[in-house]
């Protein structure tokens, strides 16, 4: 039918509320009007007689003071006329034969909008994010610009297609559903396998009822079904289908198959781009999970407790480390370390020292040894970076715990004395992997029941206050913090750390963080 046009008003009719119950809603015109006031679509409401008697704010500034024309193409669709210009809208049938017109695109459905429309979607399918928010998105806006229900179909595994779906903006689901031959859905299959540029093909009803009835019985009701490749991603081939169903007259008239395929290209290019971070993010997540140093294992007769926090990257990995290695005979190899530089190549650059203390701890205990050979191949590697680091052996023992400890330039370890005190070992050493000449030596001490040796990287004592960042944590304040530790375990030795440069830094940024503490535990009975 074909509404009467009426002046705009800005009342509706209004009733007595009667007595409301738990749960129910008023009924009086006044209430919904307040309700409608913030509603961000433009809504107009038509009386029985198909005047119009009401618009909300959005409507008024969309429409101004004119008189838009409210033309329906079907029980629930249609659009509003105004200036010229052509508005699609919902239409919803209320009590007494009144209907509520929702405007679902502020983009005037004429060939001059276009581009305007495009240029809308654009930042949505920008912001979009993976694969399913991605093929969710492209649904979304279609179904409220170029179509009353859409379908995105994905190839995916196993023969079968991922499908995103969309009616009115409102309505979503997704699935998986088997691929149709292409003997049975050649338009279908051709758009999949198209190289040719983008174009939307209508989809005969005979071919609509071979798809599986989740997709067939949304679509069968739609007088228009066409289908548009989203184009192709690379060498891995068609990214996908968008499949739309239309009850009315295309919402942007003649010009209607541009904007569908301008926007079958934007979607494309959104969805390819996915796909993209998708397999970086893949790969990041491996690197991850290959170069971040694992929780300690159990020794006997010790306690590892460790604060490992890198700096904000892409990988959450950075340029110190830590490991321990449980050996065959009881003792364990650790080590706690920094590679100059921080992001991708200083964490890869980890992974190398890591992986090549591992193999050389199978066929070598002495930890100066370890070191020279280090250094040799950091050297012999060429990457131009050095490492500072400390390495050692521990071993339980009747009278305490043994540690040995050797130093490639790294800070000084801390030992926490259970009965009071912090002691200061020093290691003379010098970086590792500058000099074919480099020296190291190592010491040897003794860990009573419930001292903590305490390793950590430059990242604690560079730490930059928070409001004023020239001031550092420094050597000094780590001292004074670890005094007030006596008697504490190594667990709440790196709390007690952890809390104070935590609030130290507040928000601000943070150098990589690694700190490893080696607390003796009962002895061997």
């Amino acid at each position: 039918m074909v509404s009467r046009p009426a002046p705009a008003s800005t009342s509706l009719p209004s009733e007595s509320s009667p007595p409301t119950s738990e749960g129910a809603l008023p009924e009086s015109g006044r209430f919904w009007r307040e309700l409608l006031e913030d509603v961000r679509d433009a809504v107009l409401v038509q009386d029985v007689g198909g005047a119009l008697r009401w618009s909300n704010p959005a409507a008024r500034e969309l429409f101004g003071g004119g008189r838009p024309v409210l033309t329906a193409e079907g029980p629930d669709v249609g659009h509003v006329e105004h200036t010229g210009r052509r508005f699609p809208a919902r239409i919803r049938t209320l009590p007494g034969g009144w209907h509520a017109w929702t405007v679902t695109s502020a983009v005037a459905a004429d060939g001059p909008r276009v581009d305007g429309f495009l240029a809308a979607s654009a930042p949505r399918l920008a912001s979009a994010r993976g694969r399913h928010g991605t093929a969710k998105v492209i649904a979304e806006v279609a179904a409220a610009e170029l179509a009353d229900c859409v379908f995105v179909l994905l190839p995916t595994t196993r023969g079968r297609w991922e499908w995103w779906s969309c009616d009115h903006r409102t309505t979503h689901g997704h699935g998986r559903i088997r691929r149709v031959p292409a003997q049975l859905a050649p338009v279908l299959a051709g758009t999949f396998a198209s190289t040719d540029e983008l174009e939307a093909k209508a989809v005969p009803e005979e071919e609509i009822a071979t798809l599986p009835a989740v997709v067939a019985e949304r679509l069968a009701v739609h007088s228009s079904v066409t289908v548009v490749s989203l184009g192709f991603d690379g060498g891995s081939g068609v990214t996908g289908a968008v499949v739309l169903g239309r009850r009315g007259a295309p919402a942007f008239g003649e010009d209607h198959p541009r904007a569908v395929t301008e926007f079958a290209r934007a979607a494309g290019t959104a969805l390819a781009n996915a796909h993209r971070y998708a397999r970086q993010e893949e790969a990041t997540r491996g690197l991850e999970t290959t170069l971040r140093p694992t929780p300690p294992p159990d020794v006997h007769g010790v306690k590892f407790d460790v604060w490992y926090e890198p700096s904000s990257g892409l990988l959450d990995v950075g340029g110190d480390f830590y490991d321990v290695l449980p050996r065959e005979d009881g003792s364990a190899m650790f080590v706690l370390g920094d590679v100059c530089g921080k992001g991708a190549e200083a964490a890869a650059l980890t992974g190398r020292v890591r992986q090549t203390l591992a193999a050389l701890d199978l066929v070598e205990h002495d930890n100066t040894t370890l070191l020279s050979l280090l250094n040799s191949l950091l050297i012999t590697g060429g990457s131009g970076r050095f490492a500072t680091l400390v390495l050692g052996s521990v071993l339980a023992g009747e009278d305490g715990l043994g540690v040995t400890l050797a130093s490639g330039g790294h800070p000084a370890p801390l030992v926490v004395r259970r009965r009071g005190g912090v002691d200061e070992i020093t290691l003379p050493g010098t970086l590792v992997g500058i000099s074919p000449q480099a020296r190291f030596a190592e010491t040897a001490i003794r860990l009573a029941e419930g001292d903590v040796c305490l390793l950590y990287t430059d990242g604690i004592t560079e730490a930059r206050h928070h409001e004023r960042p020239s001031d550092l944590f420094g050597d000094e304040r780590l001292r004074d913090l670890l005094s007030g530790c006596q008697g504490l375990s190594g667990r709440e030795v790196v709390a007690r750390i952890r809390s104070a440069v935590r609030e130290w830094l507040g928000s601000g940024a943070h150098d990589d963080i690694a700190v490893l503490a080696i607390e003796a535990s009962r002895p061997v009975q």
